[in-house]
């Protein structure tokens, strides 16, 4: 009886939840590509329900069923496990999580920054501080917890720790510490224990990719002072090239297209790179770059040859590339905002930017072909949505709404 009570909430749960699991950072193929949307965008959305989940510009996840935040509560830092359907909280765990901001940036708040990760009925996070839990996805049980004060000097780059764990081959891999010393680390999924290391570099904010690039499967991220790549079996550095920016703010997480590597940073254009390898010896071959636009918090998508972004130059300003060439295609309006969220697919463009408009358009290499323009927030939307079939999911600095197209 109790097996099947449990089947019936659980077949539930999952028939309120339209689409496919959004399971991690920009997604299962982290790399902003929409696995449902609506057929069709209205005039208008229509709330579904809104509640209050706390602090932070930590993106919401879906998966199994519920829908995952992670963000701050009266100084606890709080996962939550909600109901898709009406809102409802089925689990929280909080723990305490003193933090003393950068007065840089103070506006962005006290974090969290980094996005859950869900994984075969786990749940993972990464504190602004560095204290990175695991979570049993169902109950809300803490499986294990570490935080590397003993390891590291800082445990959190100079503006919080915003890196999103990755999953690989049952390692959960994520660059811990802070300015000036830290490791990108595999961990055990199950039990936590550290597996291996490369302490190379300091953690960045920019978020790692394991991807096949020269017949070997490499953890490729931005950190402190490099763009690196590490075998994703042992962690052995493969390749490394300088890579700086401004207050040493590398935020990209890079995106692949065909045999190279896309990224960009603040005030260093966008480029594509190609790692080649003859034996042991690795080289990189600048593909092409530009400096009409360059990015700073925003990361890339692509669609066919199409890629698309959001420039910091000129105030803000939406953009299109051709992926092979790195030729512009065409650049929006200029004093666009701060910064945009981008999400992807052959027949929709969705873009939130971060005063709360939601854009929805079609990819077009001719021009900005808007579909649909809505207010979704209120307030500052930093956080990547996470679009449904049935509409959106959207966490504003102290909410969560799920907009509907019905």
């Amino acid at each position: 009886m109790r097996f099947a009570i449990a089947a019936f909430v659980l077949l539930s749960s999952c028939s309120a939840l339209p689409g496919a699991d959004w399971d991690e950072w920009r997604g299962p193929r982290r790399d902003g590509t929409l696995i449902a949307e609506p057929k069709a965008w209205p005039e208008k959305l229509n709330q579904k329900w809104k509640i209050t989940v706390g602090e932070g510009y930590s993106s919401p996840i879906l998966a199994a069923g519920s829908v995952y935040v992670f963000a701050r509560q009266e100084g606890q830092e709080t996962a939550l496990a909600i109901d898709p359907s009406n809102g409802n909280v089925r689990w929280k765990q909080q723990y305490p999580a003193p933090y003393k901001m950068n007065p840089a940036a103070t506006a962005h708040g006290e974090g969290p920054k980094s996005t859950p990760l869900y994984s075969t009925g786990k749940l993972y996070t990464l504190g602004i501080s560095g204290i990175l839990s695991s979570f049993d996805a169902e109950t809300g049980k803490v499986r294990w917890r570490k935080e590397f004060s003993r390891e590291f000097k800082a445990t959190s780059p100079d503006f919080g720790a915003a890196t999103s764990p990755i999953i690989e081959g049952g390692l959960l891999i994520v660059h811990v510490g802070g300015s000036g010393q830290g490791a990108l680390t595999a961990f055990d999924a199950d039990s936590g224990q550290v597996k291996w290391t490369w302490n190379g570099d300091g953690p960045a904010y920019a978020s790692p990719v394991v991807v096949d690039l020269a017949g070997m499967r490499q953890v490729v991220t931005q950190s402190q002072k490099n763009i690196i790549a590490v075998s994703a079996a042992s962690g052995k550095l493969l390749w490394k090239i300088p890579f700086t920016t401004s207050y040493e703010q590398n935020i990209v997480t890079p995106l692949v297209y065909r045999d190279t590597l896309i990224t960009s940073g603040l005030d260093n254009g966008v480029m594509a790179i190609r790692p080649v390898r003859k034996g042991e010896e690795w080289t990189l071959e600048k593909v092409w770059q530009t400096k009409d636009a360059s990015m700073y918090m925003n990361s890339p998508v692509i669609t066919g040859e199409l890629l698309f972004g959001f420039s910091h130059l000129k105030r803000g300003q939406l953009f299109c590339l051709n992926a092979r060439t790195g030729a512009t295609l065409w650049q929006g309006p200029p004093r666009d905002g701060d910064n945009a969220a981008l999400l992807v697919s052959p027949t929709s463009l969705v873009v939130l930017k971060n005063d709360g408009e939601m854009i929805v358009a079609k990819p077009n290499g001719k021009a900005l072909d808007v579909v649909r323009r809505y207010t979704v927030a209120d307030s500052s939307t930093y956080a990547h949505p996470v679009v449904l079939s049935d509409g959106v999911l959207i966490k504003d600095v102290k909410t969560l709404t799920r907009w509907s197209v019905q």
